[in-house]
This record gives structure tokens, C-alpha cells and sequence, in this order.
């Protein structure tokens, strides 16, 4: 069994221990596989009957010493993070019933001001409509990123970093999307950064417990119908809302509330 798979199937058996263990279900998913998707669209559909919280929390993140060549790891940091999230949501979001809630989660490094192109940045909050012209621009990052000059373009020097900008952007764009939905109701999609958490992929070294790094998508997740905000908007790890735009991210939360 593979290392991953085997820590994955303990974790598992560590939930089921939890308070209401038959409330509690897994399922199989591979998000680069949209047959694995069509799969778990099939089971929620037939078991639950559609869904009311969909929380997109998978990622990947290369290390900061990784020998991968920058173009590869942009490639295969973009498949994952944005198209990926975007087969899910294409595939599970006609699931959704009325009130549904969304949650994609991003990051503090999604914020616009990690983007040090003027242009770059009014595209992304002005000019980009649709998620079409969204994932363009994303494709544009990977391929500018082969030889190097993303950074000249003005993206950040992380494939981490470039994903969570669209996956922020895509958020927004999502929720306008289903706030025009003509037969389900208050439909709400909102990106949370869960804030630094000791994880594996922080490599241990974020501050925050894996509970505390929940938080913000727990609250996004639970929002009460018809509620007024947060509705398409970045929640950070304090549960407020912030400015996407502005020049200077908030601070990120230490282990202390």
C-alpha cells in the first residue's frame, strides 16, 4: 500500500471514532480523474440525493528546495489546484440544493497584492468575466512560467500562489454564476485562506491546529439561509471579510484567538 493511501485509511479509522460515527461516510476521489468525480456525483446522488455543503480543500504545494523544474511544477500545481477544483464543481454543483453553500478554500498567498503587475491585477479584478477568460489567463501563467518570465508578467514567483489567485478569482466568479440560478435558491460559493496550519504540507511548521485552520470554512460552510454576507467574498482565518484589492494583506492569525 502506498505510504499516502495508508496514512489517508488511519486517519479514517481515527474520524470514525468521533461522537456520531454513523453519521459519518467516506468515499473514493481522485479530482484529476473526472471518472472517479462522475462516481462520487453518482453515489451523493443516490444515497443523499443531492448535497448542501461542498468544502474543495485538495491541493498540492512543491516545496521550496524541490529539484522540479518551475515550468513542471506550475504545470502540474495548476492541473491540480484550479482545473481540477473546476471538474468538481462542474460536475457536483448541479447536486447543490437550494441554500447550498460552497467553500473553496484558498490561501493568504491568494491575495491580489502577492501580484506586483498593475495591469495583471486590474485584469483580474476588473476585466475577467467569465471562468473561460479566467482559466485563459491561467494557462497563460503555466506557459509563461516554462521559460521563466511569469515573474516579468508580474505573478508571483509560486505555482502555489498563481493557483490561489485564480482559485479566489473563480470563487467570485462561481457565485455570480449561481446567484442567477432560475430554480434553486440562495446558492452561496465564498474562498476562505484557512491560515498557516501544521500540516504536511506546511511541513509542520504553521502555527495553527488542524482545528483552528478549519474554522473559517466551518463557518462558511454552516452560513444560515438567506444570510446577507459573506456571499462570494475571500473570508480570512478570522472569519472577516476582506478586501481582495487592497495593497496590504490582513495579518495571518498566530495560534491565538
Amino acid at each position: 500500500m502506498h505510504p499516502e493511501v495508508r496514512k489517508l485509511w488511519k486517519n479514517c479509522k481515527k474520524m470514525e471514532k468521533c461522537k456520531n460515527p454513523e453519521k459519518l461516510r467516506f468515499h473514493q476521489l481522485d479530482i484529476l480523474d473526472k471518472n472517479s468525480i462522475k462516481a462520487l456525483h453518482d453515489h451523493l446522488e443516490a444515497e443523499h440525493g443531492g448535497v448542501d455543503v461542498l468544502v474543495n480543500n485538495a491541493a498540492i504545494a512543491f516545496k521550496v528546495n524541490s529539484s522540479e523544474p518551475f515550468g513542471s511544477q506550475a504545470l502540474h500545481t495548476m492541473r491540480t489546484n484550479y482545473f481540477a477544483l473546476i471538474d468538481v464543481c462542474d460536475i457536483l454543483f448541479p447536486l447543490l440544493r437550494s441554500h447550498g453553500r460552497v467553500v473553496n478554500v484558498s490561501s493568504s498567498c491568494g491575495h491580489l497584492c502577492h501580484v506586483t503587475s498593475e495591469a495583471l491585477k486590474k485584469k483580474l479584478l476588473h476585466e475577467i468575466k467569465s471562468v473561460e477568460e479566467l482559466s485563459a489567463l491561467m494557462n497563460e501563467f503555466v506557459e509563461l512560467a516554462q521559460d521563466g518570465s511569469h515573474t516579468k508578467g508580474g505573478w508571483p514567483n509560486s505555482a502555489y500562489a498563481a493557483t490561489k489567485l485564480g482559485v479566489t478569482k473563480l470563487s467570485f466568479l462561481q457565485h455570480a454564476l449561481l446567484s442567477q440560478d432560475a430554480i434553486r435558491e440562495d446558492l452561496v460559493v465564498n474562498c476562505v485562506h484557512p491560515g498557516y496550519v501544521n500540516t504536511d504540507m506546511s511541513s509542520g511548521k504553521g502555527p495553527l491546529t488542524i482545528d483552528q485552520g478549519a474554522r473559517s470554512s466551518i463557518y462558511c460552510a454552516l452560513l444560515p439561509p438567506n444570510v446577507q454576507e459573506p456571499r462570494g467574498q475571500f473570508v480570512w482565518d478570522d472569519c472577516q471579510i476582506i478586501d481582495w484589492g487592497a495593497e496590504k494583506r490582513p495579518p495571518v492569525l498566530s495560534n491565538k484567538y
